[in-house]
């Protein structure tokens, strides 16, 4: 039965109009995406997040180093406010920080947060090193090449001075303008 409606069917509306609607049809019925067509798109996508992990990871690695900058100016403020207080720069970073209890005094003025007393932030590790006449400060990356390029140094004079290998920036160092 269902021959002689095809059939009837062909017959009706002509071989050609029959052979169109049936390619429609088929078409119709395809639902999704072939797994070429899945595989093309993945392959873009691939190819465009290779493109830009470089990008973002430079972009990263220079934002740290913006912010370690900063803490640098931020130890330097604080030493001056420790300065004026005490009669005497602060001999280490924890002596900037907050006290672990009571009030603060000159073994912890409370001036800068605790991560940064602690000596570790942004991805990179400061130290300070003080004496009766000055201090020297040093920013070195936590992972050199990864969470920063340049190292830091800096002291009394405030001048901030980079170092753009692994070892540490030292007081000969190119200064930063």
């Amino acid at each position: 039965m269902r021959c002689i409606q095809k059939f009837d069917q062909r017959q009706r509306f002509g071989i050609r109009h029959y052979v169109v609607m049936r390619e429609m049809n088929r078409r119709s019925g395809r639902r999704g995406f072939s797994l070429i067509e899945l595989l093309i798109v993945v392959a873009i996508i691939l190819i465009l997040a290779a493109i830009a992990a470089p990008k973002l990871n430079q972009n990263r690695m220079h934002a740290q180093e913006t912010a370690a900058i900063q803490q640098v100016k931020t130890i330097h403020t604080t030493q001056t406010q420790y300065y004026s207080q005490f009669g005497r720069y602060a001999t280490n970073l924890t002596e900037l920080g907050p006290p672990a209890s009571g009030q603060a005094g000159p073994s912890a003025a409370d001036l800068i947060p605790d991560d940064l007393a602690k000596g570790k932030k942004s991805g990179y590790t400061f130290t300070v090193q003080g004496g009766p006449n000055g201090y020297q400060i040093t920013a070195v990356p936590d992972v050199f090449g990864n969470t920063g390029r340049r190292t830091f140094f800096s002291d009394q004079t405030l001048v901030i001075r980079e170092n753009w290998a692994a070892e540490p920036a030292t007081v000969t160092s190119k200064e930063i303008k």
